[in-house]
């Protein structure tokens, strides 16, 4: 893990989110950034782990199409590795994606005062070059503290939480304050387990 650079493989991110590429960049790759266009919404599952993992799939079949009609991977002899991933929060036994209005946003992030959330998220690793391919999936509990009503207000009006699923986002400013606990690790908080994306890297080269 010493090493900042990864000779051996390229790496692409199918993910336009900023946490996931600073963790990517934290565990020492260099990648390549390629975003998948689908409609998240027409992939519906009951359970979430179903959910993400189906998610990431679909993701990665989004971009590999895309590469293959603009490029022929046969070329290219290096081995590239396509890590996609999905997250989804769950409150209450209901899985909650993005939020789809300001008051949407409002609502969510009201139950988490002074209650506790789980994040569910998934990572999928395919390997180009040989169309292995290897996923899984990663839980964490977060407990908050009571967010003042004003803090809400502020979250709401930032608009960055309408970007994220469950309109959770552990890292911004004004909601760390208000985190009591994290059962698990961070990183699957913010949309890629660090562990379990070397684990699956390891396995399908």
């Amino acid at each position: 893990m010493g090493t900042a650079t990864n000779p051996s493989f390229k790496i692409i991110l199918g993910s336009s989110s900023m946490a996931r590429r600073q963790i990517l960049a934290e565990m020492g790759y260099k990648f390549a950034i390629m975003t998948a266009d689908i409609d998240e919404k027409s992939i519906r599952k009951d359970k979430p782990e179903e959910l993400v993992t189906a998610l990431a799939e679909a993701k990665a079949d989004a971009i590999i199409s895309r590469i293959q009609s603009t490029s022929q991977l046969g070329e290219d002899t290096d081995t590239t590795l396509l890590i996609t991933a999905d997250t989804v929060v769950v409150y209450e036994g209901t899985i909650r994606e993005k939020p789809s209005s300001k008051e949407e946003a409002r609502q969510f992030i009201k139950g988490y005062s002074g209650g506790h959330a789980a994040v569910v998220g998934s990572v999928l690793v395919t390997n180009l070059k040989t169309g292995v391919r290897k996923g899984g999936w990663d839980r964490a509990e977060v407990y908050f503290h009571d967010i003042p009503e004003e803090v809400i207000d502020s979250l709401v009006d930032d608009g960055i939480m309408h970007n994220v699923a469950g309109g959770l986002m552990l890292e911004h400013p004004l909601t760390l304050p208000f985190v009591d606990t994290v059962v698990g690790t961070a990183d699957s908080v913010m949309g890629l387990s660090k562990s379990l994306t070397e684990k699956l890297i390891q396995e399908v080269l």
